[in-house]
């Protein structure tokens, strides 16, 4: 990590703090250039918007995914101050962003606030394939 990363982390460590005083949660996330230039921030609004997927480390996926093209997009680095949830992990995977710096990670926070460890919810599958792929394949295989 260089000194150019502790200075992005660092703000986003600020983003999180702007959000408590807005009344949010205590998470930020901004995305960089390579250059170091910040393109978007943004911070957690799960409470205000009454919305489970307003993390700010999904918001950025989501611009990054209608704003940039997927070179560019694949150059940004996202800085944030707590380790994406897997939600979160998804959409940046999805958006094509090529690197995640972040401060605290998932067990750090877990221990700052033991009640924030996600439970485990049961699944059962795979089941169904023959029908379960026809959709699939009318879609990626016309």
């Amino acid at each position: 990590m260089t000194s150019a990363d502790e200075a992005l982390l660092r703000r986003a460590i600020e983003i999180a703090a702007h959000a408590v005083t807005e009344g949010d949660a205590p998470y930020g996330s901004l995305l960089a250039a390579p250059d170091g230039t910040i393109l978007v921030e943004a911070h957690n609004t799960v409470q205000r918007d009454n919305d489970i997927s307003a993390h700010p480390e999904l918001k950025l996926a989501r611009w990054a995914a209608r704003e940039l093209d997927k070179d560019t997009a694949a150059q940004t680095t996202m800085y944030t101050s707590c380790q994406p949830c897997g939600m979160c992990t998804g959409g940046i995977v999805r958006s094509g962003l090529g690197r995640v710096v972040y401060a605290l990670s998932t067990d750090q926070l877990v221990g700052l606030n033991p009640g924030s460890a996600w439970p485990v919810v049961p699944q059962d599958g795979p089941a169904l394939f023959e029908e379960a792929r026809i959709p699939i394949d009318d879609y990626y295989r016309p």
